[in-house]
């Protein structure tokens, strides 16, 4: 069974920092873009951050550049996004996918709240 398993997040107040993970199971992880989305309510997917499959490459939306870190860990097929400075305005479930030339997965989410 495909699964994609978010965990990390929680209440955070302003300019606070969160770490997500996303555990990844039933498929060859090595084998799979990354990436991280959100939704705030009431609004649509709102792409984040991307990592290929080597792990080098990383993308970043503007708003993320400089205060977020994206990494994955193929010994543990998990990836990870360190977020700093966070905002509340980035209040939302954050969502990590799998995507390959083939299939492509999600995950249920992580509800991520950034209120003092």
């Amino acid at each position: 069974e495909v699964q994609l398993v978010e965990s990390g997040g929680g209440l955070v107040q302003p300019v606070g920092s969160l770490r997500l993970s996303c555990a990844a199971s039933g498929f060859t992880f090595s084998n799979y873009d990354m990436r991280w989305v959100r939704q705030a309510p009431g609004k649509g997917l709102d792409w984040v951050s991307a990592i290929k499959t080597d792990g080098g490459s990383t993308y970043y939306a503007d708003s993320m550049k400089g205060r977020s870190t994206i990494s994955r860990d193929h010994a543990k097929n998990t990836m990870f996004l360190q977020m700093n400075d966070l905002k509340p305005d980035e209040t939302a479930v954050y969502y990590c996918h799998a995507n390959s030339d083939t299939y492509n997965y999600w995950g249920q989410g992580t509800q991520v709240t950034v209120s003092s």
